[in-house]
């Protein structure tokens, strides 16, 4: 057990970096994390990091056993997740990955809560608005406001969220309301815009049917808080979820966009990989997602 409690020391300092933040991230002090990594490498008798005080850095000896530390502690995770299953006892490390702004606003605060309900689950946020593969990225559970296309993973609805278009007062009396959809494509558009990413191109519920417009604008971003900053800034006009908006909206801080033409909305689901035996870490975090998230939904608007 020693071992693999060094191993998981290890593993921590590779990736943050250095030893006090990984001591912090552990509750350990660095003189702990320090003489954990010496004993490591005692029982190798290879040298792993090469430590300085401001940062770490693998040698080659310490690169391949990386590699080998996360296969090992994964499944050791699964190991005591399967146990877990069959007993009924949610236990182990859940990793969570949603997107930055929900993640921030609806998903951060529920940690607390499902801790508090759950001790021995240690739930382990990957906040991107990247679309991560799920595999590669060893993630136990995803959260996607996005179209649902991977089909190597259940995917369990929680709910379809309204999206609108908004701009600031000062971005629309300056350049003009849009009338219709197709004026959009002469206004700045600000768009989500990463390997993948579809928002560079707006589907509208018209009354003649959906119309996908190719829009553009100067500026783009990776995260979608960075967007809504430039709105509410005046320099365009943003596609959001609502809940994400309804307080700037109930301020007067951003105007919806094109009312009668609504974008479509997206569907707010939770991903996680097909199993026979579903680890209880996992079952019982989807269901207090589904319910936690609905209520905080139902408060935003």
């Amino acid at each position: 057990m020693a071992l693999l409690e060094n191993m998981r020391v290890f593993v921590r300092v590779v990736e943050l970096g250095s030893l006090s933040a990984a001591g912090r991230s552990l509750r350990l002090s660095p003189a702990v994390v320090s003489h954990r990594l010496q004993s490591l490498e005692e029982h190798l008798n290879a040298r792993l990091l090469n430590r300085t005080t401001r940062q770490v850095q693998f040698t080659e000896a310490g690169k391949v056993f990386f590699e080998h530390c996360l296969e090992v502690l994964e499944a050791a995770e699964r190991a005591e997740s399967s146990v877990g299953a069959i007993g009924g006892a949610p236990v182990g490390s859940l990793r969570v990955t949603a997107p930055l702004g929900f993640g921030r606003r609806i998903l951060a605060p529920m940690v607390p809560r499902f801790h508090a309900a759950y001790p021995q689950v240690d739930l382990r946020l990957r906040l991107s608005d990247h679309l991560l593969d799920l595999l590669r990225e060893a993630t136990d559970v995803a959260i996607r406001m996005a179209p649902l296309k991977d089909s190597s993973f259940v995917a369990r609805k929680i709910a379809d969220l309204p999206r609108v278009l908004c701009a600031a007062p000062s971005y629309l009396e300056r350049r003009g309301v849009p009338a219709r959809p197709e004026d959009l494509l002469s206004h700045h558009c600000l768009l989500l815009r990463f390997p993948g990413s579809q928002q560079f191109q707006w589907t509208l519920n018209t009354p003649q049917g959906p119309m996908t417009l190719p829009v553009s604008g100067q500026f783009d971003a990776d995260d979608g808080d960075v967007l809504t900053g430039w709105a509410l800034a005046g320099e365009g006009i943003v596609l959001k979820p609502l809940w994400e908006v309804a307080d700037h909206l109930r301020r007067g801080e951003l105007r919806v966009v094109l009312p009668h033409c609504p974008p479509e909305p997206v569907t707010l689901a939770v991903l996680y990989p097909h199993r026979n035996l579903l680890p209880a870490k996992i079952r019982v975090f989807i269901d207090f997602f589904a319910e936690q998230a609905r209520a905080a939904l139902a408060d935003s608007k």
